[in-house]
């Protein structure tokens, strides 16, 4: 009886056993079209057909956003103009199972006419995408998972996690960071969280703030006027020193709390976060300790304070 649960282990079984291949047999070449690609003065031109085509694509835009430029140029109509759109200090990284695939003759004696290195991903040494390669990425033998037709899915597995694994050694080899990476994704989700404390943060002349020996009547109005539910205690030298809640009023109101000062109530030793804390790492700091608002600081003195509405107004999550 058909089983699609079946169907569906099977075919993620020997996508596994295809990664797993893949992984065991990187070597020296690997290496090489890192070094390649790093020292190359112009872009990465991705480029294959059909399937593979897609997957050039989706590698030259990982590529693109973690720090090395890149583009997708279609084989075909590289023969029709777009060959125009690689430069000498270019390298191509081409796609081709089979490494025979006809519409990217013309590029790559393109590439070899003006000694564009080429870098092949493909499962036949030997072919002619092979022999036209300075550096050849070839892809273990293992079995399509759509055993009927043969259609690509195992090998454009492999295919895609190669792409990731060349774009991710590339990137901490450029030692690019998540700040870069936020430059390239200032929106969705994404690039909500990777923006900083500072790019969310209310300024000074917002914070809540109040001396050490301010009555707790003073810290009502403080607290009432900021909007935050909370009040920064500072010393003389600006200092944060502690924090008071509207929490904490209601807990300390007894029949002496109009009389103490904010010295005397104050939570000492505030968590805090800094200008250049993540949007995310801030969220995730304040879920993690049940807190609602945290002040920004910087040489212990506050300078913003971010409420947890600010991170979900952005789209952190």
């Amino acid at each position: 009886m058909f089983n699609s649960l079946d169907i569906a282990r099977n075919v993620l079984a020997l996508e596994i056993k295809g990664l797993e291949a893949l992984q065991a047999g990187l070597g020296s070449d690997f290496a090489a079209a890192v070094d390649l690609i790093h020292n190359a003065k112009g872009r990465v031109v991705v480029t294959g057909m059909g399937k593979s085509g897609h997957i050039a694509r989706k590698i030259a835009a990982t590529f693109s956003s973690t720090g090395t430029p890149a583009l997708f140029v279609h084989p075909a109509e590289a023969s029709h103009g777009d060959l125009g759109m690689i430069s000498r200090d270019d390298v191509v990284l081409a796609l081709s199972k089979s490494g025979e695939t006809a519409e990217l003759g013309d590029l790559l004696a393109y590439a070899a006419r003006f000694s564009i290195p080429v870098v092949s991903i493909t499962s036949v040494a030997g072919s002619a995408l092979s022999k036209s390669a300075q550096i050849d990425l070839l892809l273990p033998d293992i079995e399509e998972a759509c055993g009927e037709t043969f259609a690509p899915t195992t090998s454009t597995t492999m295919m895609i996690a190669l792409g990731d694994a060349l774009a991710v050694a590339l990137l901490r080899g450029r030692g690019f960071s998540a700040s870069d990476f936020q430059g390239f994704h200032p929106g969705g989700k994404l690039g909500a969280a990777l923006r900083k404390a500072r790019d969310l943060m209310h300024g000074p002349d917002a914070l809540p703030l109040a001396g050490l020996d301010t009555p707790m009547t003073e810290i009502v109005a403080v607290i009432s006027k900021g909007g935050f539910g909370c009040a920064g205690i500072v010393d003389e030298k600006g200092g944060l020193k502690g924090i008071i809640t509207d929490g904490d009023i209601r807990r300390h109101f007894t029949g002496d709390a109009q009389s103490k000062t904010a010295a005397e109530v104050m939570t000492q030793n505030p968590r805090t976060v800094y200008p250049e804390t993540l949007a995310g790492d801030v969220l995730a700091y304040m879920s993690r300790n049940k807190i609602t608002a945290i002040f920004v600081i910087s040489d212990e003195k506050p300078v913003g304070l971010i409420h947890v509405h600010d991170c979900l107004s952005i789209g952190v999550a």
